[in-house]
């Protein structure tokens, strides 16, 4: 984990970036989700080594569609 760009309880919004991690390349990965919501926590810390199967964080959905056709 490169850097975490939100925090507790912070909203955020659809294709937000949320996260840069560091690829097994040394690339920089732009980590976003298709919701928006509240974060209601964090599950990593910056440096931490994740994997495809870390939890990042946990989102509270707002239910609001906010995509188009």
């Amino acid at each position: 984990m490169e850097e975490i760009l939100i925090q507790k309880n912070d909203y955020v919004y659809e294709w937000e970036k949320l996260f840069l991690v560091r690829n097994h390349d040394g690339l920089l990965e732009e980590i976003r989700i298709g919701t928006s919501g509240l974060i209601a926590s964090l599950e990593v810390l910056e440096n931490q080594e994740v994997n495809t199967n870390t939890v990042l964080a946990m989102v509270e959905d707002d239910l609001n569609i906010t995509g188009s056709d």
